[in-house]
């Protein structure tokens, strides 16, 4: 006896009345009535010929033949569900977007963007990953990323996003600002600093300052510390143009006298050199490229 579609309907009855021993609870489960949930399982023993439930007055128990069925029906909707499930994970995971990027460059340039992004593409979910280390760029990890470095990593392509520059800034309540009016000045200020590959000592030569004396009070690992520590007060901070500028449009900080110094690195957007980028990964990187980089 071939198998027939029209069958499905009195096997998925038949399947939850027998997890549940119960007509009553198959139908509430598939929100039929009780007397549909029978009739279904009528009709499926029609066909087969054979009695798969006992009927008394406490209820309905399976019989062999019933707990035969019941297994192998059982087994083949949970894979079937399942598969259902995981082409709709599939459906689901070609949206989201994986990227990896420095807190710092998340917080002042990418987050104030992002509702431009969800304006141009709305089907697209994207995870924002931030740390300093190096992410490893394997099958789970991320997409793609947005990197501040020379431009060259093993293992990924990378695309120029935007070049940097890097200049002193300081909250206007720090003592002794009034009395800087020249680059030479800024030494006499308490300092604060990142572990940026370019620092005080690079600026102060960069602007003629040479035998500077830097006193660096707090040191932090990231860019967005730093400079909230300068907003507070506590020293003048070396900053990066692109980072920077939101507490600059507040007025938190401002910039002190100086030539900017270029910086030695950029930002980069990179992704696995071994792996085409999916159609939504392409059009996130499409979207970092068209950014105007101000």
């Amino acid at each position: 006896m071939a198998f027939r579609s029209d069958w499905l309907p009195a096997l998925a009855a038949f399947e939850s009345a027998a997890r549940h021993q119960n007509f009553a609870h198959a139908a509430e489960e598939l929100h039929l009535t009780a007397s549909a949930v029978s009739h279904h399982v009528r009709k499926l023993e029609a066909r087969l010929g054979v009695a798969l439930f006992q009927r008394h007055a406490r209820g309905v128990s399976l019989t062999a033949e019933g707990r035969h069925l019941a297994d192998v029906a059982g087994g083949a909707i949970h894979d079937i569900d399942g598969a259902m499930q995981d082409l709709r994970r599939r459906r689901d995971d070609a949206h989201v977007v994986r990227l990896t990027t420095l807190h710092s460059f998340a917080y002042t340039w990418l987050i104030p963007r992002l509702p431009a992004f969800v304006a141009a593409h709305p089907d697209i979910r994207l995870r924002v990953d931030t740390e300093i280390s190096l992410t490893r760029f394997d099958d789970v990890g991320p997409d793609l990323g947005v990197r501040h470095g020379p431009g060259r990593w093993p293992g990924l392509s990378a695309l120029p996003l935007m070049e940097e520059s890097l200049f002193p800034v300081a909250a206007p309540s720090l003592p002794g600002l009034a009395q800087v009016r020249a680059p030479a000045d800024i030494q006499r200020l308490p300092l604060v600093a990142d572990l940026s590959h370019q620092g005080w000592h690079d600026w102060f030569r960069a602007n003629g300052v040479h035998g500077a004396r830097v006193d660096e009070r707090f040191v932090f690992s990231d860019s967005t510390d730093m400079l909230r520590a300068a907003a507070f007060g506590l020293g003048a901070a070396l900053a990066r143009e692109r980072v920077v500028a939101p507490w600059l449009s507040s007025g938190q900080l401002r910039r002190l006298p100086g030539e900017a110094m270029a910086g030695r690195y950029a930002y980069h957007i990179v992704y696995p050199s071994h792996r085409r980028p999916r159609a939504a990964v392409r059009r996130v990187i499409d979207w970092l490229v068209a950014q105007p980089v101000a």
